[in-house]
């Protein structure tokens, strides 16, 4: 054990240099080798690499155009996630806790995590303790425990008595000795177990997952047979050609920017939220919260500040309210307050009009504290201790304590103090019922997920008879209230929604909610909460708002809508693809694009229009289908362009390619103006701009020549014939969907 004047400099060193230091893992980000090596080096990167090299060989570097969306790609994909990490970091850096230690005498503050075994640490009112330990010193110590045991009682420490990792010093004040730190604390003991739980796939990843997966097998399948058409029908005149050619129907296959795209909705939801103090620690938190049908909150720290308030006084046996009200201001005049007297005190302010002769100090084992004062002696204190035999008074405590209240007794007697005992004549003056102080923000969010017809539940560790006043403050339903619940009981409840099929959210701050966090499928946890409870949250409210959820719930849902709207337009141009290859080879042709034609298309008509998509505004309620879908619109929808495309590009008079462009130009921007209604001005003109931009690609000559476009008559008329044909077809589909 340390000295008195704590560790030694070099007595710390020793021990970082052992390990024995309170690191925690709180990681919020990748690291940027891991941002890099999923931006750069993944499977569809590879092939679209492995396609260039084949177009290089050819020496038609013009159609490795795709080369270069592909670098922008990984660029912008890397640079957004970066400069979220380093927005995310900066937040989290921002909101770390600090201790105050004492080393070579001096009373030092440093970072919680900073904290070797052996440290005297100091602690006082309204500190968190980062470490266990043993109390050294206590000046009226008293710990709210309710972090780990969900009882809002504070508890009196005194020396050589225990103390926790995520639990708080209500009042007065000590030092304690460091005896376990970081992994070795009770608190994360218990995210150690926590962590074994694994966590469910979102719904959206899945999704992209699975469409990735098809395209990849689209991809495989398809390749070979592609290429033996492309060698037969050009092979004998020219395998440049046939190379080319086979290339432009694989690219097509490949989903350039889905991937960067998803990463970039989820990295600005979350930098969004960040400015509303919404710290994401899992960027798929976002969207399963917008998909919660259950939420699960704890009382203190959630529903209510953890501050408590005094409501006016009920005089009893006709005592002057304004004498009673000084006692009460002289009562708790007291540097060691604890928070009820805390709240007394803010109540009934000191007038100074006692003249307090003598006192003896509230103890927890006594649970009474009393002032002589002129008038005789006054006591404040637990009812049931000072007057146990009054029926009439503990009858008005109880329905009091139905309220939620925790009641206090002021009593008067005409003695003179005595330390050890309470006098024989002693007379109840007043009842004063203090109440956790419910936030302000609460009964709204309440209402707000009430009227998303989300189930509410309150799982607490504290009387239930005070949950259930809170739960009626706010609005929750008396049969969703649950109260003295451990911490395993909450786990185990959210388990039991879950064989219902409920996608659950939890809310808590102590290390008592760490499991039932874990468990559900988004934790939520306070700026206050135990450092453990901060550890396993995919999500945390840093200024403790309740009411940033509902703005969460709001980008949750522009993130699943707009990514709905991108995963359209993207599935659409595979099954595009993979049509066009299987029609070619049937009909033994070669396939209507070349890559740089194909390359075009894909920025103007479906990458740039699904970025704006991406990053829209969309409010639209969650409803369960997400894949279904994105494929009972895609699928149909890219059968018709293949189907329009290969039959205009047989019907053309050339192998330029053109009036096939237009028609796969014009049916995806059709699909863009489908996905961007309601229009918004920035939509309107971002699609004015790329029809713009599509137009000087077939009437700029140096850009017809670079595309090999023969802009003929002909090629036109037939390709905008083939394009209001589909645009059409495409329009049936969505108000059939609809």
């Amino acid at each position: 054990m340390g000295s008195p004047v704590g560790l030694t400099s070099q007595e710390v060193t020793t021990r970082q240099l052992q390990g024995l230091v309170n690191n925690l893992d709180t990681k919020t980000s990748r690291s940027l080798a891991h941002i890099l090596r999923t931006n750069v080096f993944t499977r569809f990167n590879a092939i679209l690499g492995a396609l260039f090299i084949a177009i290089v060989l050819t020496g038609s570097l013009a159609d490795g155009l795709f080369g270069l969306v592909l670098v922008a790609n990984t660029v912008l994909g890397t640079a957004q996630e970066w400069k979220a990490k380093r927005t995310l970091d900066r937040i989290r850096l921002l909101h770390s806790p600090t201790s105050h230690v004492i080393r070579d005498g001096v009373n030092q503050l440093i970072a919680s995590h900073e904290i070797v075994q052996d440290d005297v640490v100091v602690i006082s009112a309204g500190d968190h303790i980062a470490v266990d330990g043993v109390v050294l010193s206590s000046e009226n110590l008293e710990v709210n425990e309710s972090n780990l045991t969900g009882e809002a009682d504070a508890v009196m420490k005194l020396s050589e008595q225990r103390v926790f990792s995520g639990t708080f010093v209500t009042a007065g004040s000590g030092t304690i000795h460091a005896t376990a730190v970081g992994k070795e604390s009770y608190a994360q003991r218990i995210t150690a177990e926590a962590k074994k739980f694994t966590r469910p796939v979102s719904e959206i990843q899945d999704v992209v997952n699975r469409l990735l997966a098809w395209m990849l097998w689209s991809f495989l399948l398809l390749a070979p047979l592609q290429v033996w058409t492309q060698l037969r029908v050009d092979g004998d005149r020219n395998w440049q050609e046939a190379t080319v050619r086979s290339v432009a129907g694989l690219v097509g296959i490949i989903p350039e920017g889905l991937v960067v795209l998803t990463t970039i909705t989820f990295l600005t939801a979350a930098v969004a939220l960040s400015r509303q103090q919404v710290l994401v620690q899992q960027l798929p938190a976002v969207e399963t919260l917008a998909r919660v049908s259950v939420l699960c909150v704890d009382k203190t720290g959630t529903l209510t500040t953890g501050i408590m308030q005094c409501d006016p006084l009920l005089v009893l046996n006709s005592y002057d309210e304004t004498e009673l009200q000084d006692v009460l201001g002289a009562l708790a005049d007291d540097l060691a307050a604890n928070a009820t007297l805390q709240a007394i005190g803010q109540k009934f302010p000191s007038t100074q009009a006692m003249h307090v002769i003598a006192h003896i100090p509230f103890d927890s084992l006594k649970k009474w504290k009393a002032i002589q004062v002129d008038s005789g002696s006054w006591y404040l204190g637990a009812p049931e201790i000072l007057s146990s035999t009054d029926v009439s008074v503990l009858r008005k405590v109880q329905d009091l304590a139905h309220t939620g209240a925790r009641v206090l007794l002021l009593a008067h007697s005409p003695t003179p103090l005595t330390q050890n005992a309470l006098p024989s004549q002693l007379e109840p003056a007043a009842l004063i019922a203090i109440k956790e102080q419910v936030r302000q923000d609460a009964a709204l969010t309440i209402k707000y997920f009430c009227d998303q017809g989300v189930d509410i539940y309150v799982l607490s560790g504290d009387h239930p008879s005070t949950v259930a006043a809170v739960a009626r403050a706010v609005g929750i339903k008396e049969d969703h209230v649950r109260g003295r619940v451990t911490p395993e009981e909450k786990r185990d409840f959210i388990e039991q929604l879950h064989t219902r099929g409920e996608v659950i959210a939890m809310t808590g701050d102590g290390v008592n909610d760490v499991l039932a966090l874990k468990k559900a499928d988004i934790g939520i946890a306070m700026d206050n909460a135990a450092p453990a409870t901060k550890a396993v949250a995919e999500m945390i409210l840093l200024d403790g708002k309740f009411s940033h959820l509902p703005t969460a719930i709001t980008e949750g849902r522009r993130v699943i809508g707009n990514l709905e709207r991108v995963a359209h337009i993207f599935l659409a141009k595979n099954v595009m693809s993979v049509f066009s290859i299987i029609s070619v080879a049937v009909l033994s042709q070669p396939f209507p694009f070349l890559p740089r034609q194909m390359t075009l298309m894909s920025t103007l008509a479906i990458g740039i229009p699904a970025f704006f998509l991406a990053i829209g505004k969309s409010a639209r309620r969650y409803s369960p289908g997400f894949l279904s879908r994105v494929l009972q619109f895609s699928f149909p929808a890219g059968v018709a362009i293949g189907c329009a495309v290969v039959v205009v590009d047989i019907s053309a008079p050339d192998d330029s390619g053109t009036a096939a462009s237009i028609t796969a130009l014009v049916a995806f921007m059709w699909i863009v103006s489908v996905f961007a209604r309601p229009f918004t001005a920035r939509n309107a003109v971002v699609l004015a701009t790329l029809i713009i931009l599509a137009i000087c690609a077939f009437s700029i000559e140096m850009l017809t020549e670079f595309f090999s476009f023969s802009v003929t008559t002909h090629n036109i008329a037939l390709g905008m014939a083939g394009s209001f044909c589909t645009a059409g077809v495409i329009e049936v589909i969505h108000r059939i969907q609809h």
